[in-house]
């Protein structure tokens, strides 16, 4: 019989796309990874892997392996995990990663409650703008705010709920520089945005009965941090798309307008992404059915992530 270590080890390179990663999320060095998966080729007298310098992957042979070596590995995790939802209560550590803004704004603020809830758990967040692939960085939830869900074989989605983007303005700005009335007069007025490549934004824009413009600009102001752009906004230095729920005071003190009203951007599903068999660790579980059930559904959150 094959060493199901071995086995473990083949699934974890082939579903992770290469050895350092696999060492990575492991702990096991890169050089006994590829040392075992080559003597379980050996033993089997099989080729399991096409190695390159660039990239790696399975053979005829290894495809129909790496399936029975998944779904062993995963069993067994399964069963150890069965027997630790006896527990009376869910330990361990749990990684997530979360875009800047919805961490300021509402995971952040939720998370003591979470931690006050279940004292054993131990809870690892990256707070980040950038997307994180949860198998390859080895986290076990990549929150996510897009306007699709990422169609993928290896991981699964659970929403929480639509964001909304808004174009606000100060109205002393739009006073002096508008007025906007239609898409067209943008270029009136000046604007501030997140960090661009060669010093230009676009915003794509959705209006009535479907109709959909793309508004390039120079921003006067550009800045990696929504909460900063919105006190640039706020002080008249110019207009953006904000997530509404950053603004929801302002617009109703009137110390922001909404520019263009019934114009926005695509809205974004608030969502975490997870590999399948995490969501059976019971601290997993539980962080994951606290957010279901905190997160509000109706609540926007930004876009990045």
């Amino acid at each position: 019989m094959q060493d199901l270590n071995d086995m473990v080890f083949f699934a974890e390179v082939a579903e992770r796309g290469g050895f350092a990663a696999a060492s990575r999320a492991l702990g096991v060095p890169k050089s006994r990874l590829s040392r075992r998966v080559a003597d379980l080729e050996a033993e089997l007298g099989v080729q399991l892997m096409q190695r390159s310098t660039r990239r790696l992957s399975l053979t005829p042979a290894g495809e129909i392996y790496l399936r029975h070596c998944a779904a062993m590995r995963d069993a067994a995790q399964a069963a150890a995990e069965a027997v630790a939802q006896v527990q009376t209560e869910p330990s361990g550590t749990v990684r997530l990663s979360c875009p800047v803004t919805l961490a300021q704004s509402s995971v952040g603020p939720l998370m003591p409650q979470f931690m006050a809830r279940y004292p054993a758990v131990r809870v690892e967040m990256r707070v980040l703008n950038r997307p994180v692939d949860p198998v390859e960085e080895g986290v076990d939830l990549a929150l996510r705010v897009r306007p699709e869900i990422e169609d993928s074989a290896t991981l699964v989605a659970k929403t929480f709920g639509i964001s909304r983007g808004i174009l606000v303005g100060n109205p002393e700005q739009l006073r002096r520089q508008g007025p906007v009335l239609l898409p067209a007069d943008l270029h009136k007025i000046d604007t501030v945005a997140m960090s661009t490549g060669d010093g230009r934004a676009n915003w794509r824009l959705e209006g009535p009965a479907g109709k959909v413009i793309v508004h390039t600009h120079t921003p006067r102001y550009v800045a990696d941090d929504l909460l900063t752009l919105k006190f640039a906004v706020v002080q008249g230095t110019g207009a953006s798309v904000l997530p509404d729920y950053m603004c929801r005071n302002e617009l109703k003190s009137g110390t922001l307008v909404e520019v263009l009203p019934g114009w926005g951007p695509a809205p974004g599903i608030t969502h975490v992404m997870f590999p399948a068999r995490r969501a059976l660790v019971p601290a997993v579980r539980r962080l994951i059915d606290f957010l279901v059930e905190n997160l509000d559904s109706d609540e926007p959150h930004d876009l990045a992530g």
